[in-house]
């Protein structure tokens, strides 16, 4: 985190009449904003400390990827649980339609969210969200997910030796934590996976007609 970023803090949100703990970082100050990440897991970017320069963040960790509390992606069995407990967690939270930002996977969950309760966000930001699927760009979500680690680059950036991919690679400076590492990580992609696999498209299309707030989808200029 940047010398000057806003400090985080962990709050564990008790939802789905008592049978389950989300846990959710939260930093800044001014108008509420919700962040859902992407398949590996959340990891607290410079992205994050730019949004709460200017909004108060909220970014809940998926079920069951929370260090410590595997199993409670067990009490998650479908899509729509997924979408009724999210809505769960922002009234629990006191938040009066906040802003919503998604992350790849992140951004079908947004998305949907924001077609399924339409009045529970006040905009969308979706960054290279995933949700629809076309014949003519397949997500390669079987090999992103069971290929070898290397590879990943490959997949999700345009320049696989840039410095943005060799961030998301590095290892922790301790090697002693690097299994631990991976072990949290391909866990992570299991427990969104859940609700992804093996087509990242879970009918969205035809609900998206439902989304009635301002809506910003960013996607790179050259991908992979």
């Amino acid at each position: 985190m940047a010398a000057n970023a806003a400090p985080v803090r962990d709050e564990t949100v008790r939802i789905w009449d008592g049978r389950l703990n989300l846990h959710v970082k939260v930093a800044g100050e001014g108008p509420p904003l919700v962040f859902f990440h992407g398949l590996s897991g959340l990891t607290w970017e410079p992205l994050l400390d730019q949004l709460a320069s200017q909004h108060t963040v909220y970014a809940p960790e998926h079920p069951g990827t929370s260090p410590g509390e595997p199993r409670a992606i067990d009490e998650v069995r479908t899509f729509w649980e997924l979408m009724l407990l999210y809505e769960e967690l922002v009234r629990a939270l006191g938040l009066d339609r906040p802003a919503a930002v998604g992350q790849s996977y992140g951004g079908m969950v947004a998305a949907d969210l924001a077609a399924t309760f339409p009045r529970l966000f006040s905009r969308l930001v979706l960054l290279s969200p995933a949700g629809l699927w076309r014949d003519d760009a397949p997500v390669p979500l079987a090999e992103m997910v069971s290929g070898p680690p290397e590879r990943l680059p490959g997949y999700l950036f345009a320049h696989p030796e840039g410095p943005g991919a060799r961030a998301m690679m590095a290892p922790p400076d301790d090697p002693a934590l690097i299994p631990a590492v991976i072990a949290q990580q391909a866990w992570n992609v299991g427990c969104t996976t859940k609700f992804a696999w093996p087509i990242m498209d879970l009918g969205l299309g035809r609900r998206l007609h439902r989304v009635a707030v301002p809506t910003l989808v960013a996607w790179a200029a050259r991908t992979r």
